[in-house]
């Protein structure tokens, strides 16, 4: 049953307040009403479409804050870090990222979306893949938006490394799951005593 409009409206402006980044399409599903109405109520409401509130959020909060690489050397956008803790990004996976016979994403965009976002997490200057173990679960299609959440796992600073597993969804299912082994060069410097 649809709702009236200023119900709708409330309602909308709730949803996309508790998730900035849900997808219009996602928000026509669970209204009841197409596309082109929910992008009329954004508007009626100023309520930026997807992609620019996730530069927003991105440009606004994570600039400053990743040292290890620039931001828009980060394949996906980024819309939560915690340096040396965890890290989340979105990659909205276009007709460019697949292979056109079947449409199913080349797997190095989802590589590059995980390592990027294992780089990223680093609170360092300089922070390198060393090692990478991945695991390829379901095939990623165009049109869909792959979520890679990081966390770093274990550091070992007498190695100068740390660990970042990264697992990436669609519509929360697993489709990529990623371990890397990553060179720190602040860990090296603190602790070879110089």
């Amino acid at each position: 049953m649809k709702k009236p409009k200023k119900e709708r409206q409330l309602a909308l402006t709730a949803s996309i307040k508790e998730n900035p980044f849900v997808t219009d399409e996602e928000l026509s599903a669970n209204f009841g009403v197409s596309v082109q109405t929910i992008r009329l109520d954004r508007m009626e409401l100023s309520i930026p479409e997807l992609r620019e509130r996730i530069k927003h959020v991105a440009v606004k909060t994570f600039e400053d804050e990743v040292k290890s690489l620039p931001i828009d050397e980060v394949i996906g956008e980024i819309i939560d870090i915690e340096l040396d803790e965890k890290a989340i990004s979105l990659f909205d996976v276009k007709p460019e990222h697949v292979f056109q016979r079947n449409q199913i994403a080349r797997g190095h965009h989802l590589f590059a979306q995980a390592n990027s976002l294992a780089v990223a997490v680093m609170n360092d200057e300089l922070a390198l893949t060393v090692k990478s173990e991945l695991q390829f679960l379901r095939p990623v299609r165009a049109g869909q938006r792959v979520v890679a959440k990081a966390q770093v796992i274990d550091r070992n600073p007498e190695k100068n490394r740390a660990y970042v597993k990264v697992v990436s969804t669609v519509d929360q299912a697993t489709v990529f799951i990623g371990t890397f082994e990553m060179y720190r060069m602040t860990e090296q410097s603190e602790g070879d005593g110089n």
